[in-house]
């Protein structure tokens, strides 16, 4: 009986560390997913800019467009964009937006502004499928962009897209 009662201490004691290390991993997991699938849907979140104009960049790429580098005026009115759409909780005009952008002295402005993806791989592929925001991911003219989101909880569609792209 008592090797019995030291083998099952014995299994009992790798069961417990198995789960912990299974918990462990889970939590390693989490922290390791890529930031085009973490939820943009918390106060803290923000979307990864870099991350976003590779991914647009690559599927332009892959279409025989041009990369897009980001813009630090265009990421600006980007985020003032995503911030007015959350706080009046609606998307805005494109063709509003796209005014702002040629008065900053760009041209062939554009403009995928949304709400209610929740992370960015779910804005890329919404944008994707739907063929105006596509179009506006791989205007040919386009060579620069700004991304941004803004959350509220409160709100319908809890989290606001703006991209904006020029020339």
């Amino acid at each position: 009986m008592g090797r019995i009662g030291r083998y099952g201490a014995g299994v009992l004691v790798l069961a417990v560390t198995a789960l912990l290390a299974g918990c462990a991993t889970d939590t390693q997991t989490t922290s390791a997913l890529p930031s085009l699938y973490l939820p943009l849907s918390n106060d803290a979140a923000h979307v990864d800019t870099e991350a976003a104009r590779d991914m647009i960049s690559a599927y332009r790429r892959g279409r025989g467009e041009a990369a897009l580098t980001l813009d630090p005026q265009l990421q600006k009115l980007a985020e003032a964009e995503a911030a007015s759409m959350a706080l009046a909780d609606r998307p805005s005009k494109a063709q509003t937006v796209k005014g702002a952008v040629e008065r900053l002295g760009f041209s062939s402005a554009n403009a995928n502004l949304s709400a209610g993806y929740h992370t960015l791989a779910e804005a890329f592929s919404g944008w994707r499928d739907s063929p105006p925001h596509n179009a506006v991911m791989l205007d040919p003219k386009a060579a620069r962009m700004g991304i941004a989101t803004a959350y509220a909880p409160g709100s319908k569609y809890k989290v606001y897209w703006a991209l904006l792209t020029a020339k």
